[in-house]
Parts: C-alpha cells; structure tokens; sequence
C-alpha cells in the first residue's frame, strides 16, 4: 500500500506551473486538494483498478478542470465566419521530421486566405508511441520509462532543429513538464496494472499538443499573429457507442466563441484528433480523428474549403497496390467519397464528410511531398461535371473492395410472407455484435443472405441456429450455410443511377473474366452496386471491371509456348506493334512469360520483347509447363490471361480443355486439338459455347487468311455450306506452280525446301497429312462427326521412301521416282490442265478426301502463283459461283500475323475498343 500512496503523493504534488500546457484541463495541479468522491467528479484515479486484495483509498484524489472562461469577464468578440477561412489539415506523415514541419509551415505562410485554420497530429509514430506507453504500464513493464524518454528525445531534438531562443526555451519547459507529468501518471498505471479508456485518451493525445505547440512557434517566428489551439477547449463529443462520437456542434460552437474572443487570430494551429466530453472528460474523435478534426472546425467556421493533407496525389480510381493503372479522379461527390470510404478506399472516413457536407464546404484531397499535384476535390456536383471524361467512368468514378468476409445464407420456404423473419434475423445479429456489411435478399423471400466478417461469423451461425432452432427442425428454415473467404467489390458513381447499361457491363465484364458472383446488392440510388466474389478472385475481379470501364487498358497476361520459328516472328510483332496499341486502341499485351522445349523466361511486370531473345540466355530456367500456366495465370493483378500455342505438339494441345476450364483463353496455330479426337474437339467446342473463356484457331486452317472466321461466319448468318474444296498447303502450292516446263519433281522439292517452304522432313508435307488435318477441321465446323482416319489421304511419298531413315536419304532417293510425277504432269498438260494437290470437304455426300486433282487451265485453282493457298466455298447462296479465299498460305510472317490477329481479336472480346 505504501507504494501506491507515493504514487498518490507524487500526483498531488504537481505544481501549477506544470500544466501551464493545458489552460482548461489543469489535472495535476496543487490546487488539486483531496475530496470525497461526488457525482461531478470526473476524472478520477479511482478508474485506476487496483490490484485484487488492494484497499481502495478511502480518499480519492480527482483533478478538477478548471473553466477559465467562466471566471473572467471579458467583451465577447466573435469569431469571423464563412469565406474568409480555410482549413489545412496535415497528418503525421507530414510533420514527421523537423524538415517537414517547416515544408507545413511555408505551405501555411503560401496560403493567400485572409484567415487560416490549421489541424495537426501527432508526429509519425508518436501516436503508437503513446499508445505503447499505456500498454507497458499495465503490464507492468517498466520499459515504459526508456519507452517515454524515447518521446522526449523525439521531441526535444525536433525542437532543437526548428526553435531558437525563448521559443525553444519554453517549449522545452513545457516539455519536461508534460514528461513529469506522464511519468507519474504512468506509474501509477503501473501500480494499478490498467487504465481507463479516459486516462488512455488523456496520455494519448500529448502528441497532438506538442506538434502545433511547434508549428505555432515556427510560424510565429516569421511575424504572423498565430496562436495553438487545444481542441479539447472547443470541441465536444458525445459517445455514441461502437467506438464512435457524435460532435455536440452548438456547444462546441459557443466555446470556439469563448475561445476565439480570448485569442482573436488570424492563423489557428490546433490539434487534430482530441476532444471533451460534455462534463469536460478528455477523450480521442478516434478513428481517422484529425480528419473529422478538420471538418468539424471547418464547419464552426464555414470555411470556404477544407484541405487534406497527405502522402498521396489525391483519390485514385481504385487501389494502386492492387490496380497498377489507377488513375486519380479529380472530383468526387460527397455521396460517391462517402460510398468508397464504407468500402474501404483510402479516402476519408465517412463521418469525416458529414460536418462539411451539411455546409456545402468543398474537401480538398492533396499530396504534400508533390505540389503539382491537382489533388481531388470533394463536392457537391456540378449540373454538367464531366472533369473526369466522357466515357464510362463518367459514371463509375470508382472502385473499392473488403477482404476478410463470410456470407451467411439463411433459406427456408416458411419465411416467405411471414413478417418479422428479417427482423428476428438481424436481431439475433445485433445481439452477438456483428457488424452487418451487406444485405442481399430475393424478391421471392426465400432466402436472406448477408456478409460479415470472417472473424464475427462463427458467433453469428450459432446465434441463428439457436434463435431458429425449432424453424430448423421442424422444416420452415431448411439451412443456415455460411460461406467462407469471401471479398466485396464494389463500383461507386452518382451518375449510374441516371445510366442504362452500367450493371450490365459490371457483370459482363466480370463474367469475360471467369469471376462467378455469389450475391449482389444494389440500392435504388445506385450509387454503388456491390457483388460477393471469392477471395482469391477479387483482385482480378477489380482488375477487370476496372479495365472495362476505360479507367486502365485493356490488359492482357500472356505466355507464349514455343518461340521456334512462328512463335519468335509473332514475339517480334508484338514488340514492333506495342505502343502503337497501347496509345490507339488501349491495348496492353503483356507477355509474361516465354516456354521452349528445354528452358523458359518469366517475368512478373512483363518480358521486355526486344532483348527476349538475350533475357531467354541470361534468365532462362529449365522449362516447366505447370510452373509456367501458374506464373502467368496467378498473376492477379492482370484479369484476363491468354497461353498462346505455336507448337505442333499433341500434348500441350492436350491441355487445352484443363486451361480453358480455368479461365485461361487459348489462341494457336496448333491443328492436334481440332483434328485429334472426335470426342476431344467437341469437348472444347461445348466448354467454349458455354463459357466466357475463348478459344482462337484461325491459324490452324489458313495462316493468315480468314478462313475458319468466314465459314463461321456463312453458318452463322443461316447459308448452308455444299463444298468447301481448297489448296490448303503452301508448301504443296509453291511445289505444283513450279513443276512445269520439263523440271523434274524432285528438283522442284529441293528448291522448296532450301527456300524454307517445306518443314525439315519434306515427308511431313508431300503425306498429305497436313492437309487431311486441315480437311477434318473444316468439316467439324461445318457439323460433321469425323476422325481423322475416315479422310482418304494420297500420299505424293512414294511407298519405298516412307521408311527412310532421314530427311537427307529421302532426298537422296527422291530423284529416283521424277518419272512417275513427270509422267502425271505430261499427261495433265496434254489434256490442257494443271496438277493441284487439294483437300475437298463434301458435306452433302457428309465425306472428305484429300488428293492430287486435275483443273482446267481457266480455274481459279490453276491461277495460282507461289505460295499462295485458295479455298472456295460452294453454298446454297454461293452455289453458281463459289466464294473464294485467295492469299499466302505459308511462312513464319503471315502465320504469326494469323495469331496475331486472333490475339487483337480476343482483346475486343474482352472490352478493347473495335
């Protein structure tokens, strides 16, 4: 008992000059006399809980605030309100070091408003800090003392930096004096092992006092009429619960009167974030508490606007650390900032906007490390606000996510017409504590469903099962399912009340991503519409509406599989059409990642395509494909990814299913999938008809001519197709114009091969093989059930060639056989026709055939030059006269062009300007 009596003492003790800080709340003064404990007492160390097995005192010391302003009679000088004033509020961040003090004080001076009130907090981390303080003391750790001569160093070395001569001299009293002060407090809180919410807040807000005690000092040293205001002489606060105050405004207006007629100024530097209670309690404006500092007084004032402060260039579209091209808005209504602070953007906490919205006073959002910055203004509404574009997000301004969630639906057919099922819900809610984040219920009323988060859901499930126990068993409620990991998104604009169409792209957009929604939630005003999605599928959920709706590019995570010939032709167009894409059309294709046959290149911001081939030898790991998908499609900062396949691989085609299931679209040349099996081509068609992933094969059939796209198109349109007959080989095309005017067969393969028309082995283009591929693909397109092996197929190898151990002993052989390909072109010329080497699919006769032909020399097939590849197709509308698709059928340019095509094409699907 001894030593909690010392402590006691040590209070009491106080002079009256160590509180000379605190011109109202004197707590530790000698005046401060023991009494017996009555109602009026306030701020009592009685709230100090004692150890059990202490006596309490049977005296209690209690500090009496003194109302200086009751005592004095002085002529009332009001203070001037409306345009004259305007509020800066600066936090922590801003006035952290010594420099930037000063940085605030010019800032301050550079205003040209006749009047200026400035809000400050603490300095960076001696909030935490203090709160540390506290701590430490009831655990009863005396580190609490270092703890706290590390706040004084802080302090005294700051003012050491900024405040000369009696300046720093009776700052640094005051200084010491509050540290007396604390120190004692402290251990008696340590003798106490806790302290109430008031004496937390009390200790707390010491760093608010020092920060505009300098400030005022530093301004003042310049010859401006400043004073420091304690704001816990204006403003009161009354508790409203949940760890919220309501500002009391008429008596916190006539104490600013009392106070402004005592220190008539015209620079105010008042602390941010503390405030009194009715009975004169010091208590915190908690959460975001200089903000709503700085709102409160700027509507005691009627400023003419109001300025934040920070490290920020104002309020982005979307959270930069999840959406790499958010852009800042420059305007916000009061309603649009309020909806995105509830949903957790970094803007203002909601309260913060109710005092100045009352009064029309405008929110100024500005970043103190970047001047230039515009910042973000906070307003009511211009009748014609288009700052921000024309375009959609004109009308979506924003977007903003919760993590950390649980649904919780609550379904049964007896709650439909019962009254009160909804109020008997969320009372059980209420009762545990829950805070209730979004409420979705269908018309029908056979079910509620709303979020909480995941931390409060367990207690709320088993409140509802209680409360509805007997509803349970007996069947009028048939579940209470909770659904874990869940994440809101939510799209914030006034305007989208006015907009038709803007949920339409919202879900359509979320949808082109493969995001499933879980519940939605929309008021009449529609200012924000809200979805449920899985967690791990909100920041690409944000990326994806956030790109559709013009605020970034449309951006697509690509690999590339196979940078052989074709898929390092398609890497160098990528490269040499980039900026042109990204400036014309705001398309951003992002290769992320590059797969060979034996090593692979990843990058998590994007591959720089035109060192590729240097960052492949310098970076390159051993290839793994799993390893390779995971890196692309994980990367949730980008919604949409596409695998792009330039192989002829059977077994990465085999992926394909797998992928597209996934969300991950698929663009390639590659003909295994679509010519393999049967019953695998219908597998993807049908996941693609049904899914919003894409799967892009024009290349498969033509290179780059359109031709899957204008069969696709003759079917979709209602003709019927007859005939497709075509040359669909270049190789084949280049060989058959050439072999002519007496050259032998095999001189003309040569040529084709050295010239890079045929593959390393001519025997994989002279089977026939490729074109039979080519035959089945188009036939499935045109709706026949074909295999592969139901296409007759004549092979231009002769039979004793096929077994040849290498490409170089073909060659070799080949000479042998010119006379049985020469006699066939003598005799085709004879008769006045032209040997052509083609694939026919014959949908009435529901058959395909791939076969040397002979045309008249008229035919459009025998016009042919080069490489070139033709294709005509006979239908119930094109039946006289075929339509006709003529163009380059090979080489690594027209083919990678193809995909190239195919890529631009997924992009528009996915919401890129057409």
């Amino acid at each position: 008992m001894a030593s909690f009596s010392a402590a006691i003492a040590n209070l009491s003790s106080i002079s009256p000059t160590q509180t000379s800080l605190y011109p109202r709340h004197r707590l530790f003064q000698s005046q401060c006399r023991p009494f017996f404990l009555s109602r009026s007492s306030h701020f009592l160390l009685k709230d100090l809980t004692l150890p059990r097995g202490r006596k309490t005192p049977d005296t209690v010391i209690c500090a009496s605030f003194t109302d200086v302003t009751s005592n004095v009679s002085l002529e009332e000088k009001l203070p001037p309100k409306g345009e004259t004033w305007s509020v800066h509020k600066f936090g922590g961040t801003c006035v952290g070091t010594s420099q930037r003090i000063k940085n605030v004080a010019e800032i301050i001076l550079k205003d040209d408003s006749e009047r200026k009130l400035v809000i400050v907090s603490a300095m960076s981390k001696v909030t935490d800090m203090m709160y540390a303080l506290i701590h430490k003391a009831q655990s009863r750790d005396e580190s609490y003392i270092s703890s706290l001569d590390a706040v004084l160093e802080k302090h005294s070395a700051t003012a050491h930096d900024i405040l000369e001569g009696d300046s720093l001299a009776s700052f640094l009293s005051k200084l010491h004096n509050d540290i007396s002060n604390l120190k004692a407090m402290l251990r008696a809180i340590y003798i106490a092992g806790h302290a109430t919410e008031s004496f937390t807040d009390f200790v707390v807000g010491h760093g608010e006092l020092w920060s505009a005690q300098m400030l005022s000092l530093v301004i003042r040293k310049k010859g401006v009429d400043c004073k420091w205001m304690d704001t816990r002489d204006v403003i009161i606060v009354n508790p409203s619960g949940s760890n919220q105050v309501d500002p009391d405004y008429l008596e916190s207006e006539q104490r600013l009167e009392k106070w402004y007629s005592l220190n008539p100024c015209k620079v105010i530097i008042a602390t941010g974030f503390i405030a009194s209670t009715p009975q004169n309690i010091p208590t915190t404006l908690k959460r975001d508490g200089s903000d709503f500092s700085a709102a409160i007084m700027g509507a005691l004032f009627r400023a003419c606007q109001v300025t934040i402060w920070t490290d920020v260039d104002g309020v982005y579209s979307a959270d930069p650390r999840k959406v790499s091209e958010a852009v800042i808005l420059k305007t916000l209504s009061y309603q649009e900032a309020w909806e995105m602070s509830y949903f957790g953007a970094n803007v203002l906490h909601p309260r913060t906007i109710i005092p100045v919205m009352r009064y029309g006073i405008p929110i100024m959002i500005r970043n103190i490390f970047n001047l230039s910055a515009p910042g973000t203004k906070i307003c009511h509404p211009s009748v014609n606000d288009n700052e921000d574009g024309q375009n959609l997000q004109n009308y979506v301004k924003g977007f903003a996510t919760i993590d950390n969630l649980a649904l919780i639906n609550v379904e049964g057919t007896g709650m439909a017409g019962v009254p009160g099922t909804a109020s008997a819900i969320f009372g059980a809610v209420k009762d545990v504590g829950a805070n209730v984040i979004m409420i979705s219920q269908a018309s029908s009323e056979h079910s509620v469903c709303f979020a909480v988060p995941e931390k409060e859901v367990k207690a709320v499930a088993e409140a509802l099962q209680s409360r509805f126990r007997q509803a349970l068993d007996n069947g009028r409620l048939s579940q209470v399912a909770i659904i874990p990991n869940c994440s809101i998104l939510a799209a914030v604009g006034q305007k989208m009340a006015s907009t038709p169409g803007v949920s339409a792209s919202l879900f359509n957009a979320l949808a082109k991503a493969n995001i499933n929604v879980r519940a939605i939630a929309q008021g009449c005003s529609e200012y924000n519409i809200t979805v449920v999605v899985k967690r791990e599928d909100c920041i690409k959920a944000l990326r994806a509406v956030h790109s559709r709706f013009y605020l970034s590019r449309t951006t697509i995570s690509m690999g590339i599989i196979g940078p052989g010939l074709i898929g390092s032709t398609l890497l160098d167009q990528l490269r040499d059409q980039a900026s042109i894409l990204k400036e014309e059309f705001n398309i951003d294709l992002r290769v992320m990642g590059i797969l060979g046959s034996k090593s692979m290149l990843l990058s998590d911001a994007g591959i720089n395509l035109t060192r590729w081939r240097e960052l492949r030898e310098e970076r390159g790991e051993a290839a793994d494909l799993e390893k390779f998908v995971q890196h692309v499609h994980g990367n949730n900062f980008i919604p949409n990814t596409a695998l792009v396949d330039c192989t002829a691989d059977s077994v990465i085609a085999g992926y394909y299913y797998e992928w597209l299931r996934k969300g991950i679209h698929v663009v390639t040349p590659n003909k295994k999938a679509n010519s393999g099996p049967l019953e695998q081509y219908l597998r993807l068609r049908a996941l693609q008809r049904q899914s919003y992933t894409h799967y892009f094969y024009e290349a498969t059939v033509g290179a780059g001519l359109p031709i899957v796209s204008t069969l696709r198109g003759l079917l979709e349109t209602g003709d019927r197709i007859l005939q497709i007959e075509g040359i669909f080989s270049g190789t084949l095309s280049y060989i058959f114009n050439n072999f002519k005017d007496g050259r032998a067969f095999s001189e003309v393969v040569a040529e084709a091969k050295e010239a890079g028309y045929t593959e390393p082995d001519p025997r994989d283009d002279l089977s026939g093989t490729d074109v039979a591929r080519k035959v089945i693909i188009l036939a499935r397109e045109s709706g026949l059930k074909l295999e592969l092996s139901n296409i007759p197929v004549e092979s231009l190898v002769p039979e004793p060639l096929q077994v040849c151990a290498s490409a170089q002993e073909f060659m070799q052989e080949l000479p042998k056989f010119d006379q049985v390909f020469t006699k066939k072109q003598e005799d085709s010329e004879n008769a006045g026709e032209v040997l052509r080497y083609v694939g026919v699919v014959d949908v009435i006769n529901r058959k395909g055939v791939v076969e040397l032909r002979r045309y008249k020399k008229d035919h459009p097939f025998a016009q042919l030059s080069g490489s070139d590849n033709i294709i005509a197709f006979t239908t119930r509308r094109y039946k006289d006269q075929p339509l006709i698709v003529r163009g380059p059928g090979a080489g690594a340019q027209v083919t990678a062009g193809g995909i190239f095509s195919d890529i631009l094409r997924l992009a528009s699907y996915l919401g890129a300007p057409s």
